[in-house]
């Protein structure tokens, strides 16, 4: 019988958190992050390069003798912890999890490298809201070359290498210059979508597909809950912060019986997420037989915490909620976001009755 995970925090992942928290503070406080979403340019590469190449956080899932940190996953879920706290909007869920797990499965150590020392930035192409597991689609491969279009692909447009599926089996890296590169409307401005087309790109063949693309979907749907788990506890957090200095009728809003209750309601939600989370990233990190059922249960119960934190947010700031000044609106976007990336929760119920055998009659 394995041993029961430590799901607290040690004090290394504090001092990564405060760490983590002090660099965001200065480079993605709320007034610079709505300014940048509201510019042609969300991402901030000065916040890029001090997290990634500054305090070497983009290769923490990498092995050392691989040009990396050698860190685990529960050191990159405190990172994400805090992304989400700051709805920062840089490209590490995509490039230094997502990517770089799909490279951790092939035989491409010099673009592990570079992914994790945090000079290149990449992208797996594969549409943002593929559950893990679920049919993505790919492009033709043909004579040495690809071709064809995705759509959906988070952070496309800020990525320097693309990880490409193809009709042979194969995951191709392509230069994103070699590539076209589309903007898509999206709700989360912080986390951009773009169409990716392929007209006789050349493609550097890294492995098979299917297990590289598996792997990537899957530690990002689990380390996915420790982002939405930082977003609800800023949301929270900001909620009764605003309700102690609010006053209505000479008192403060948040002495009102009601409001009590609902803030109430959701701390419990958001300490039974920060549980499902943990397990999820610690699962990942020790290569526990039971990661797939770890990952599912956290995503199936994330996704409408972190919505149901933003919202309660939104409403409870009263008017100055609904306002585009305040950053409670990018919080709700990125949850709103965040529940189909990687995957539903309703997906993810549906795949952990399968995987502990309570199908529905």
């Amino acid at each position: 019988m394995s041993a029961q995970p430590d799901l607290l925090y040690s004090e290394e992942e504090e001092a990564l958190r405060a760490a983590v928290r002090d660099l965001l503070a200065d480079h993605c406080d709320a007034a610079g992050v709505i300014a940048r979403v509201e510019s042609d340019a969300p991402r901030d590469p000065a916040a890029w390069k001090a997290l990634a190449e500054g305090m070497g956080l983009a290769g923490l899932l990498v092995p050392e003798d691989r040009g990396g940190q050698g860190a685990t996953h529960r050191e990159a879920a405190v990172v994400l912890e805090e992304l989400g706290r700051a709805v920062a909007p840089l490209p590490y869920l995509t490039s230094a999890v997502v990517a770089t797990e799909a490279l951790l499965a092939c035989a491409a150590d010099d673009l592990l490298a570079e992914l994790a020392s945090g000079r290149r930035i990449g992208a797996l192409a594969v549409a943002l809201n593929v559950p893990v597991g679920g049919a993505y689609k790919v492009v033709r491969f043909e004579d040495g070359a690809l071709h064809g279009e995705l759509t959906g692909v988070a952070d496309a447009a800020v990525a320097d290498v693309l990880l490409v599926p193809a009709d042979d089996g194969g995951l191709y890296a392509v230069d994103a210059s070699a590539a076209t590169v589309t903007p898509q409307p999206s709700l989360d401005l912080t986390r951009p979508l773009a169409t990716v087309a392929f007209d006789g790109a050349p493609g550097r063949l890294l492995g098979d597909a299917e297990p590289a693309v598996r792997r990537a979907l899957r530690a990002g749907a689990g380390l996915l809950a420790s982002e939405q788990l930082g977003l609800a506890e800023w949301t929270l957090t900001e909620t009764v912060r605003y309700l102690k200095e609010r006053k209505q009728f000479n008192r403060p809003v948040g002495g009102f019986q009601a409001l009590k209750h609902r803030l109430a309601q959701l701390w419990l939600e958001v300490v039974n997420l920060r549980a499902a989370a943990r397990n999820a990233a610690d699962a990942l990190a020790t290569g526990s037989d039971d990661t797939d059922v770890a990952v599912a249960v956290a995503q199936a119960f994330a996704a409408p915490v972190a919505v149901h934190a933003a919202e309660e947010a939104l409403q409870l700031h009263g008017g100055i909620g609904m306002t585009w000044e305040h950053p409670v609106h990018l919080y709700l976007k990125r949850a709103k976001a965040d529940a189909i990336a990687y995957g539903t929760a309703g997906a993810h119920r549906e795949a952990l009755a399968e995987l502990v055998d309570l199908r529905a009659p």
